[in-house]
């Protein structure tokens, strides 16, 4: 419950921070253009919270549902406009200006990216350095010739001093499915290149399996198969495994790490597996039958097991990564574009099949990932308001009518007819945007549904 809790918090704090920077692009450009704002308000509903200020009496809101956010501004279609006010009215503003307000939400998402990016960078954070662990037989890796422990210092030339950067390489070549090449010192300090044949990847594109796809895992600190926690009615209870026991064998199998019983179990959903566990001075033999579940697409098995001991990161494997004031500048407005880029092509991917809906996360998932990040430090959280930021404004610039997109489209085609589109096209277009996000938003709460069920 205090997790649940955590979550939603987390998730309305990401949320309302990302809605008031898209609303307030609408409305800052609007009042510079000499248009009338009615009404700021974030979220849908009952107002919570309201306050008028200015001038024009503009109206301040916080409403109760905080799945959106909108700027009302004075216009003809909405109801009678004084005389003497018709000039500030939206729908009496040429093309170009109310073409810039709708186009100013996307854009102060994009402006959020940077400046999130840029103090993430300035900031800086203790990170993993980019060391390999176990490398899959037959895979991308192993054909590349990737060795456990060596250390992926470059990519195609470019440094890679963490996991992040060295992510935000492999990732957008995965999607691509382009070869790159590898720099890897070895723990002995020898360096040597590699070319990593990511076009070779066959299925179905997954951001959430990219090294399963490549075919080499991360460094992880090794880990003792011993028990540390056993869930309240999951497998492991019912069979009588408990804490601090220590598993020896499965099947037969010697068991060393904790992830090696781990990999075992997830291979074999709903198959009876014999146990050796030692318990104190004894040996006890059970049989735990894996629960199915479904992850991220995937049947896999359970047991319901903690590890006992985390296992200890050496001083040696993390190094602090940030960048100067000035230095951050450059760096987070080409982190934004490759995010932006890659997002436009995950979304083509997704258009043509490539890769799965069942990518596509709504308010669930993004709860999820909003208390992840924020438990994980202002770095993280930042990060991911940046990359949701991106999101948001490229969703509001699909040309699907009810978004800013949409809109911008009619004033296109209103620059080249000559006169704006008329009411019943409007009509039309607005119908057809509500049906296809009611659709979207539909599928993506089934996928945050399944995840959570998987999970």
């Amino acid at each position: 419950m205090l997790e649940f809790a955590y979550f939603t918090l987390a998730f309305l704090v990401a949320i309302s921070i990302l809605i008031a920077v898209h609303e307030f692009g609408h409305f800052w450009v609007a009042k510079k253009l000499g248009v009338k704002v009615l009404r700021y308000s974030i979220g849908f509903g009952r107002p919570i919270w309201r306050t008028v200020r200015g001038p024009d009496r503009t109206e301040y809101v916080i409403a109760a549902l905080p799945l959106g956010g909108y700027v009302q501004m004075l216009d003809e279609k909405d109801g009678e406009v004084k005389e003497a006010e018709k000039p500030r009215a939206f729908n009496r503003q040429p093309v170009w200006k109310r073409f810039a307000i709708v186009a100013a939400g996307p854009a102060f998402n994009f402006l959020f990216a940077i400046v999130a990016f840029w103090l993430m960078f300035v900031i800086g954070t203790n990170a993993l350095k980019p060391v390999i662990g176990e490398v899959a037989e037959d895979s991308p890796a192993a054909v590349a010739g990737l060795q456990p422990e060596q250390e992926i210092i470059a990519i195609n030339d470019e440094p890679t001093p963490v996991w992040e950067v060295a992510m935000g390489r492999l990732l957008p070549a995965v999607v691509d499915r382009e070869s790159i090449s590898l720099t890897l010192r070895s723990p002995s300090g020898s360096v040597s290149q590699h070319q990593l044949p990511l076009d070779q990847i066959d299925g179905e594109l997954d951001p959430d399996n990219l090294f399963e796809l490549i075919g080499f895992q991360p460094w992880r600190p090794r880990v003792e198969a011993q028990v540390g926690q056993v869930l309240e009615g999951s497998p492991a209870e019912q069979a009588g495994l408990q804490k601090s026991d220590r598993i020896l064998a499965i099947d037969g199998r010697q068991i060393e790490l904790f992830t090696d019983m781990s990999d075992y179990v997830r291979q074999r959903p709903g198959v009876p597996l014999d146990f050796k566990v030692a318990r104190g001075e004894s040996i006890v033999n059970m049989t735990i039958t894996p629960r199915a579940i479904e992850h991220e697409g995937k049947t896999i098995g359970q047991l319901g097991i903690g590890a006992l001991n985390p296992g200890n990161i050496p001083d040696d494997m993390v190094v602090y990564y940030d960048y100067s004031v000035f230095g951050a500048i450059g760096k987070s407005i080409t982190q934004t574009g490759d995010m932006t880029l890659l997002t436009l092509k995950m979304l083509g991917k997704l258009v043509t099949g490539e890769v799965s809906v069942k990518n596509l996360s709504g308010p669930i998932n993004i709860a999820r990932h909003a208390g992840l990040s924020a438990s994980a430090g202002i770095n993280r959280f930042l990060n991911f308001l940046a990359i949701v930021s991106i999101s948001l404004g490229i969703l509001n610039l699909l040309p699907i009518p009810i978004l800013d997109g949409g809109h911008l489209l009619f004033y296109i085609v209103e620059i080249f007819k000559g006169s704006p589109v008329s009411e019943q096209t409007e009509m039309t277009g607005r119908m057809i945007g509500i049906f296809l996000l009611v659709m979207l938003m539909g599928l993506a709460f089934y996928n945050d549904i399944m995840r959570l069920v998987g999970n």
